[in-house]
């Protein structure tokens, strides 16, 4: 469903509203969200359709997926989440995963970030600049 551009622009000014320190703030959102349902201004829909895609983008900015060829050890967990931390904010949620398919190193995806250090990538650019 396309929104309108009245309906984008309330969605993101409602969305602003409820920013805190830069996080969402569930305890402002949920009764804006029931109010804007019970009264149904023009273009509910398409407001709150609007303020789903930026919910929606802000968590998925805070999802951290790192693949690595094998299982890691505590320590470099440790290393791997402090330094994100430290480069995106406070606030991250990890998924470390298992893929045998990257022969070593890391790839680690950030919202829509990727960092490849695998090995598997590394091989797959240098068979392409032959």
């Amino acid at each position: 469903m396309k929104a309108s551009k009245v309906a984008q622009s309330t969605a993101r000014r409602i969305f602003r509203l409820c920013l805190k320190d830069g996080k969402i703030d569930a305890r402002k959102l949920k009764p804006i969200i029931k109010r804007i349902g019970d009264e149904k201004p023009r273009d509910y829909r398409g407001i709150l359709v609007s303020l789903r895609r930026l919910v929606q983008a802000e968590l998925i900015k805070k999802q951290v997926t790192v693949e690595s060829a094998a299982k890691l050890d505590e320590v470099t967990l440790g290393k791997v989440q402090t330094s994100l931390c430290k480069e995106y904010g406070e606030g991250l949620t990890f998924n470390f995963k298992v893929d045998p398919e990257l022969l070593g190193g890391l790839r680690i995806r950030v919202g829509n970030d990727v960092y490849d250090g695998s090995v598997k990538a590394r091989l797959e650019t240098l068979a392409n600049s032959f």
